[in-house]
């Protein structure tokens, strides 16, 4: 029985991304600019794995 190959998860670099952005904003003073920069930087990244998957599954 053939199995369909799994599909990658880009969440967690979403969270990952917001973390370090907040942390790295705070230290700078800015942390809401760093959150918005570590939220665009991992929603990015989540688009590239999910576009990357559907090309490697075939869809």
């Amino acid at each position: 029985m053939a199995t369909e190959p799994q599909s990658a998860a880009g969440g967690a670099f979403i969270a990952l991304a917001i973390l370090v952005g907040a942390i790295a904003g705070a230290l700078s003073g800015q942390p809401t600019v760093g959150v918005l920069a570590g939220a665009a930087t991992g929603i990015a990244c989540a688009v590239w794995i999910w576009l990357r998957d559907r090309r490697r599954i075939g869809h």
